[in-house]
């Protein structure tokens, strides 16, 4: 088996679902195990299933207990991930987002504003989920959780070399802090908003692997390659922007490993149907997922995907 680099994006709790779904998909048509990867990426919504994967704790009940319903398992999200938190810093919203936003207009104008949620929740339902002493570790193999740093402007590649040290679970929060919906998580007295700011996918952050990768999957639930059913101004806008970013890592990457594969997944039609509009609401978790499972199973039995599979992820069957 050759070295295979894994990369989670960005897409709120419907595109956490989509990529829990993919992975387990993959591991029972192929027997591979995503913790098997050389190098993790992972970037918001992603970086909370980075965390799942490099903790062993990549399973169905993890999302759906057995006696839940659609409804118990939104109100769980619910109850896990919006935990509101008082008080606003607006002297620093100023000073870190609107100023250099009316200067150099963009998504940056959104930095430290106001928010109602903490991403403190998220970070203790990651610890419930992989276990206290994995969150409050970091994984022995590679593996980068991406933030933003509000006043520095720039991502940070938490577990990599020269990046702050911190534990997963101040890692997923940060890199899950989404403006307007969670006001930014500080570690270290420096503040932090979601990495997708930059990049929903930051899949150029694999060439600091410590050799060229063989392979590498992309899951990219917000750079969908078709137009959504009914979609809204800001749903195309996140996908423009999305395949436009991820086009720009992957022939960096092509250019660096040029016999690197390189293998896109994301969402079909039926799952983004079942994404749409708001990739946040908890109800979409369970709709995502099974509408998910349903379409990996078309797509998987694709030849230019099944033999990327071969030749990588099971050896044995390629000869």
């Amino acid at each position: 088996m050759g070295r295979v680099g894994l990369v989670l994006g960005g897409g709120g709790i419907s595109g956490a679902s989509f990529e829990m779904a993919t992975l387990m998909a993959i591991r029972m048509a192929t027997g591979w195990d995503p913790n098997q990867a050389d190098v993790i990426v992972g970037t918001s919504a992603g970086a909370f299933v980075a965390a799942q994967v490099r903790s062993d704790a990549l399973q169905l009940d993890s999302l759906v207990n057995p006696a839940d319903s659609r409804e118990d398992v939104a109100i769980r999200i619910r109850q896990a991930l919006f935990t509101r938190q008082p008080g606003v810093n607006v002297a620093k919203w100023l000073r870190h987002g609107i100023i250099p936003g009316v200067v150099n207009p963009g998504l940056t104008l959104l930095l430290g504003s106001p928010a109602p949620f903490s991403a403190s929740g998220i970070g203790r339902w990651l610890s419930e989920v992989i276990g206290e002493q994995q969150a409050s570790g970091w994984p022995q193999t590679p593996t980068v959780i991406v933030a933003f740093d509000v006043a520095a402007r720039g991502r940070v590649a938490f577990g990599t070399e020269g990046a702050p040290e911190v534990n997963l679970r101040e890692a997923v929060s940060a890199s899950s802090s989404i403006p307007l919906i969670f006001r930014p998580y500080v570690i270290n007295g420096r503040q932090y908003v979601d990495g997708g700011i930059a990049s929903g996918t930051h899949a150029d952050l694999v060439l600091g692997a410590e050799a060229p990768l063989d392979m590498l999957l992309i899951l990219a639930p917000m750079a969908a390659d078709e137009e959504r059913r009914g979609a809204w101004f800001h749903e195309r806008v996140f996908d423009r922007v999305g395949r436009s970013a991820l086009d720009e890592e992957t022939e960096r990457i092509r250019n660096r490993w040029p016999h690197c594969e390189i293998l896109v997944l994301r969402p079909s039609a039926l799952a983004l149907a079942a994404m749409r509009p708001n990739p946040m609401d908890p109800n979409g978790a369970v709709p995502s997922f099974m509408r998910t499972l349903t379409s990996m199973r078309r797509t998987l039995a694709q030849a230019a995907v099944w033999e990327v599979f071969e030749r990588h992820l099971m050896p044995s069957r390629a000869l």
